[in-house]
């Protein structure tokens, strides 16, 4: 059955892969965001371009529409239009490190947009609102693999801390209005479209363009990757099960030494990047690793893209997207 769907931060880089995913199965889509300028506005737009085209297979699956979670008369408007039956809600201000230095916005977007969202789902009864919660709300716990049970109560930066209000925001409207709230925590994803401040990204930019990229911890630390197209369809698959309020791990469950992937990047590139070590921030951690029992269980989610096929795939992308267009 054809479904009507809000795709909140629909020009970012999950978001656009998600709108793909949808369409490409028959649902009705519309996209919101932004388009802020965390990054380049212009890499924004190409995404949409990118899924506007892939829509024009399938009239009128995809509308976008420019606008903030945030405005609660744009959201009324919204639902009146299109009378949505699920909300996947990606927009947020990203970056760990970033909201050391603007809590403030961190925690208006994050966590007012979410109660703007939350409360418009709840007026019109919606059936399935999908969170993108992140792997950072677990902080530097010591109970690895990371699993959906551990407290989650010693963020380390504002933007773990905003993630995880929401997350508990969302539980108190599943628990008063009975709405189906499902968090989903994303682990180190990456992949086509990926932003600029990630790290594959940066690598790359610091091979073609000499554009000075910090190593933390001399790359000793592990991070959960997990490919794009891997987590839009855990994303798409939470759409399609309402299961009351959850929250539950979306990663690859195979951890890797980020200097071991920075080394896959520079087997791609066929060159070695120069990197600026710098110590190990208060933000971050040592090590990231899902325990997907639970996706799998509830959602059928089978993350088949490992480092190596991903990273590949990404730097053909890169190629196209970013090395083609700063030579023409």
């Amino acid at each position: 059955m054809t479904s009507t769907v809000l795709v909140t931060g629909a020009a970012g880089f999950i978001g656009s892969h998600v709108v793909d995913a949808l369409v490409a199965r028959g649902d009705v889509v519309v996209g919101l965001d932004n388009l802020n300028d965390y990054y380049d506005p212009a890499r924004k737009r190409s995404n949409v371009a990118e899924c506007q085209a892939n829509a024009q297979a399938s009239p009128g699956s995809y509308t976008f529409v420019q606008g903030d979670i945030r405005d609660r008369p744009l959201l009324e408007t919204l639902w009146t239009e299109h009378r949505f039956d699920a909300v996947v809600h990606l927009a947020a201000m990203a970056g760990v490190r970033a909201s050391v230095d603007d809590p403030f916005l961190y925690y208006d977007v994050n966590l007012t947009g979410t109660l703007a969202l939350l409360e418009q789902a709840r007026i019109s009864g919606l059936r399935s609102f999908v969170f993108a919660s992140t792997s950072s709300v677990y902080g530097n716990t010591t109970v690895i693999p990371f699993v959906e049970t551990d407290t989650c109560d010693r963020p380390l930066a504002p933007y773990p801390a905003s993630k995880r209000s929401a997350e508990l925001l969302g539980h108190a409207y599943h628990h008063l209005h009975g709405l189906s709230f499902t968090a989903l925590r994303f682990f180190t994803v990456y992949g086509p479209r990926g932003r600029p401040d990630m790290m594959a990204y940066k690598v790359l930019d610091n091979i073609f363009f000499g554009r000075q990229v910090p190593l933390y911890n001399g790359g000793q630390m592990h991070r959960d990757w997990t490919f794009v197209t891997d987590t839009a369809a855990g994303v798409v698959r939470a759409v399609d099960r309402p299961l009351g309020f959850e929250i539950i791990n979306l990663g690859c469950a195979e951890p890797v030494l980020l200097a071991d992937f920075i080394a896959t990047v520079e087997a791609n590139a066929g060159r070695k990047a120069e990197l600026r070590p710098e110590p190990m921030q208060d933000a971050d951690v040592a090590y990231t690793n899902a325990d997907i029992t639970k996706a799998r269980d509830l959602l059928g989610y089978a993350p088949s893209v490992h480092v190596h096929e991903g990273v590949a795939s990404f730097f053909r992308w890169y190629q196209h997207a970013v090395l083609a267009k700063a030579t023409a």
